[in-house]
C-alpha cells in the first residue's frame, strides 16, 4: 500500500466479516458522495446526497440499476470534520453476507477502491487528524482485551503520550537552535546558549525519558495479560489451584507427584486486569528425561513471569520449610525484585495451625483449599492489588515496542549530550547527538517518518480501519 494514493476514493466493510445484523460499509475520498448519489435514491423527497449537510443520517434504498438491493441508512460526513479529514459515507446495510459484497461490487464498479489495512487510520494520519502514537492506539483500541488495556489506549489515542513526547522535542528544539546559531557565527566565538541551563534541561529530559522507558514492562503486560507463574514443589495442588482460578477443569489432576510434565497457560480477566496464569511442572530433581524437560521449561516461565504465585501444602510444609524453598529459587533466578505470593494451600486438610503461622500471617500469606475452591477470591484480590500499587491510572505508560526503542535511541543521544557538555566538546560536536535526539522523539509521533515504518504499522490494522 502506497501512502502516496490518497487522492482516488476507497471503500471497504468497517464492521467484522460475516454475517450479522447489520454491517456498515465505509467510503472516504473526493467521490465519497457523488458515487453515493448515483446508487443511492432517499426516502425524503428533494433531498440530494451530494449537497446534504455533514453529521446527518438519511434512510432510503440502494439500487445497482437491476433493481433495489437493501433499504439502508446513510451517514454524511463532510471533509474536515470527519474521521479521516476527507468526505466519509457510513452505508448501514442488513448483515446479508450476499448484501455486502453486491454494494462493495456496486461501489467498485463506480470506480472506487478496495481499501488496504489500516487505510482510514493512514489517510487520518496523514490529514493530522492525530498523530502517529495516537494512530497505532487506534489499533489497540480495537485489539482492547480488558478494561485495563482498554483504557491504557483510550489515554493514548486521546494525546497523553504524545503530549510528553511533543514537550521534550519542544524543550529540545528551543536549545538546538541556539546551538546551531552559535555555529553561524563560530569566528566570532559568541555563546547564546546557557550551558548550566542546559545541564538542568538535559536532567529533565533524561529522567522524563527514562521513566517512560522503565514503564514499558508494565505497558507491555497490560497490553498482552500480566503473566503470572504457578509455582512450587510437586504435588501441592498447583493444578488444582489453576483449575480453581479458572473455574474449568484446565489442568490434569493427579496424587502423583510429577503430573505436571509442561507449561499449561490461560487467560482470565480479574478486576479489569488480564492475567496470563502459567502453570509449571514441580521443582524438584527430576527423575526422567521428560520431566527434566518440564522443570527446564519451569524456570523459563518464571523468568518470564511478572507475579509468582508460590503454592506450598499447609499441611506438612512449616514456614522455615517454604523460605527455604524460595531462596534456592531466588538463587536459580536471582531475581529479586519479582513479586511473589504464598499461597497455602489443602487448607480443608489441616487440624492445627500450619507451624510458623505467625510468620506466614506476617508476609500476608494467602491460605486456600483448592479442592473446595475456598479464598481463591483472595488470591484474586492479591493480583489485583499488586497491580494497582504500581499506580498505573497516575502514570503515562509506554506499551508500544516501536515506541519503546525510539525512546531507548533518544535517551542514548541525550547521554551523549551529555558526556560532550561535561568533557567540553566544541559546539559543532554537541550537534549532531541534538539532531538525533529529536530525530527519535520525532520517529514515535510521526514527525518525522518513512514510507516503510508507515507501511508497517498501518498493515497490522484491520481493514475496514
Amino acid at each position: 500500500m502506497s501512502i502516496f494514493h490518497l487522492n482516488d476514493t476507497i471503500c471497504a466493510l468497517s464492521t467484522a466479516p460475516g454475517l450479522g445484523a447489520i454491517a456498515v460499509i465505509r467510503l472516504s475520498g473526493p467521490a465519497a458522495l457523488e458515487v453515493t448519489g448515483r446508487i443511492f435514491n432517499p426516502a425524503e423527497k428533494n433531498l440530494e446526497i451530494t449537497t446534504a449537510k455533514s453529521h446527518t443520517i438519511h434512510l432510503g434504498t440502494l439500487d445497482g440499476g437491476t433493481g433495489i438491493i437493501d433499504e439502508v441508512l446513510v451517514s454524511i460526513f463532510r471533509n474536515p470534520h470527519s474521521y479521516t479529514g476527507e468526505d466519509v459515507v457510513e452505508i448501514s446495510c442488513h448483515g446479508s453476507v450476499y448484501i455486502q459484497q453486491k454494494v462493495l461490487e456496486m461501489l467498485v464498479s463506480h470506480g472506487l477502491r478496495m481499501a488496504g489495512p489500516g487505510e482510514f487510520t493512514l489517510r487520518a494520519f496523514m490529514n493530522r487528524k492525530f498523530d502517529l502514537s495516537q494512530a497505532e492506539a487506534v489499533a489497540d483500541l480495537i485489539a482492547a482485551h480488558s478494561s485495563a488495556s482498554h483504557d491504557l489506549a483510550i489515554s493514548q489515542m486521546r494525546g497523553g503520550f504524545s503530549k510528553k513526547i511533543h514537550h521534550l522535542r519542544e524543550a529540545l528544539i528551543g536549545f538546538t537552535a541556539l546551538i546551531e546559531l552559535e555555529l553561524d557565527f563560530s569566528e566570532e566565538h559568541m555563546i547564546f546558549a546557557d550551558r548550566s541551563g542546559f545541564h538542568t534541561l538535559l536532567d529533565e529530559i533524561e529522567t522524563e525519558i527514562s521513566s517512560l522507558i522503565g514503564s514499558f514492562s508494565l505497558g507491555n503486560v497490560i497490553r498482552s495479560g500480566i503473566p503470572v507463574a504457578i509455582i512450587g514443589k510437586p504435588n501441592v495442588g498447583k493444578s488444582t489451584l489453576l483449575n480453581a482460578l479458572l473455574n474449568e477443569e484446565r489442568a490434569i489432576v493427579s496424587e502423583i507427584p510429577g503430573t505436571t510434565r509442561d507449561a499449561i497457560e490461560d487467560t482470565i480477566i480479574i478486576g479489569g486486569y488480564s492475567f496470563r496464569f502459567i502453570d509449571t511442572a514441580g521443582l524438584r530433581a527430576a527423575v526422567d528425561q521428560i520431566e527434566t524437560i518440564g522443570i527446564g521449561r519451569t524456570w523459563e516461565k518464571i523468568g518470564e513471569a511478572s507475579i509468582i504465585l508460590y503454592v506450598f501444602d499447609a499441611t506438612v510444609q512449616s514456614f522455615a520449610d517454604v523460605t527455604e524453598s524460595i531462596a534456592e529459587f531466588r538463587d536459580y533466578t536471582a531475581e529479586n525484585a519479582r513479586t511473589m505470593i504464598l499461597v497455602g494451600n489443602k487448607m480443608d486438610k489441616l487440624k492445627s495451625l500450619p507451624k510458623g503461622f505467625k510468620d506466614f500471617v506476617a508476609f500476608d500469606t494467602v491460605f486456600v483449599s483448592g479442592k473446595r475452591r475456598e479464598n481463591i477470591h483472595l488470591i484474586a484480590e492479591h493480583l489485583v492489588k499488586v497491580v494497582e500499587d504500581t499506580n498505573v491510572t497516575d502514570r503515562t505508560i509506554v506499551s508500544n515496542s516501536r515506541h519503546h526503542e525510539a525512546l531507548q535511541r533518544a535517551l542514548g543521544s541525550v547521554l551523549s549530550v551529555r558526556q560532550g557538555l561535561r568533557t567540553g566538546i566544541s559546539t559543532d560536536l554537541l550537534s549532531p547527538d541534538l539532531r538525533n535526539a529529536l530525530y527519535h522523539l520525532g520517529e514515535i509521533t510521526g514527525e518525522v517518518t518513512s514510507d516503510d515504518i508507515l507501511g508497517a504499522i498501518f498493515s497490522r490494522f484491520c481493514i475496514g480501519k
